[in-house]
């Protein structure tokens, strides 16, 4: 069950951080809504799962706070001439959601942080878009933890 209720969080961290990017919505605006609106709730005959709420509000401060460095980590991936700041806005959402795991949380796999956000993708995105975020969060980890990557005996 905790699974899915990370998995949960972070689909809405990563609307939540869409939102906020696309509406200019402030921090205690969006968890605000979210939390009394979204989360575990029934909106226009789509139910939304239970989120673990701390974790969910991890991720959106996590952003935040760290928002100019996770940007520029997301930036030096990307491929030249694609900057952060032309990707379309769900996928700048994935990303930096991602990112933020992949830096902060060292107490999650990489490996699942990956996993996580190509599923949360898949729910929005095509193939093509999907598997881009794939390989810049593979990038990414590779890069940030790269212990849990070497190869094993």
């Amino acid at each position: 069950m905790a699974r899915e209720h990370r998995a949960a969080a972070r689909l809405a961290a990563t609307q939540a951080l869409y939102q906020m990017d696309v509406a200019a919505k402030g921090i205690n605006e969006i968890l605000a809504e979210f939390e009394t609106f979204w989360i575990g709730a029934e909106v226009e005959g789509d139910q939304y799962k239970p989120a673990e709420i701390e974790f969910f509000r991890d991720i959106l401060n996590g952003v935040l706070q760290d928002q100019v460095e996770i940007d520029q980590i997301v930036n030096t991936t990307l491929e030249a001439g694609w900057p952060l700041a032309r990707v379309e806005a769900v996928m700048r959402a994935v990303l930096r959601a991602g990112a933020y795991e992949l830096k902060k949380r060292k107490d999650i796999p990489a490996r699942v942080v990956i996993t996580e956000y190509v599923d949360v993708a898949s729910a929005f995105l095509g193939r093509e878009e999907t598997g881009m975020i794939n390989a810049v969060l593979d990038k990414i980890a590779r890069s940030l933890r790269t212990t849990e990557f070497e190869a094993r005996p």
